[in-house]
């Protein structure tokens, strides 16, 4: 009995540090579409933004490449989740900085509003609390855009890596993204 129970807790225990299983192919695959979605979306940054400013937002979109290109069927991964969550962080962000004059107050209520509308909006997306604190904390750069931020940078961005995200996983039947839905 005591053996069963020992065995048990070691499977669970291995199962929280379980080695992926994922083929190298697709390891490969996600980190090339990782890495052409990143290029496109700093271009457009560094154009909108200059490159010192364009780091922040840059961020909450390299977190939105890992969900798209290393877990393209995911439900944060799709087309909504990501244009919707990436949206309307943005508009809350904008909204925080310009209305409310302390930083430190301005930022974390941006992330928790995003949060709470991304839910109530089923457009959960995780980078998009960055993309919402990003606005706050971005620098003179993105306060002077205002609510052009919203389209140029962050639209534009997340166009693009859907786009990309559609093109770079078509050739792989098992990665066609969007996910059809049943």
């Amino acid at each position: 009995m005591a053996n069963g129970i020992r065995m048990s807790i070691v499977r669970k225990v291995r199962a929280l540090f379980a080695i992926s299983r994922t083929s190298h192919l697709e390891k490969w695959l996600s980190a090339i579409g990782g890495s052409v979605s990143l290029l496109g979306i700093l271009m457009i940054s560094q154009a909108s933004l200059g490159l010192e400013s364009s780091a922040v937002l840059v961020a909450s979109m390299g977190a939105s490449a890992v969900l798209l290109f290393a877990v393209p069927h995911g439900a944060l991964s799709q087309p909504w989740p990501v244009l919707g969550g990436h949206a309307i962080s943005a508009v809350i962000g904008i909204t925080c900085a310009k209305f409310i004059p302390d930083l430190t107050v301005a930022a974390s209520l941006s992330v928790g509003l995003a949060i709470g509308a991304m839910h109530y909006l089923n457009c959960l997306h995780p980078p998009g609390g960055a993309t919402a604190l990003s606005a706050v904390i971005g620098g003179p750069a993105v306060q002077e855009l205002g609510y052009q931020y919203l389209l140029t940078p962050v639209m534009l961005n997340a166009i693009t890596i859907l786009l990309i995200g559609i093109m770079f996983n078509y050739p792989f039947h098992w990665r066609r993204y969007p996910r059809r839905s049943p």
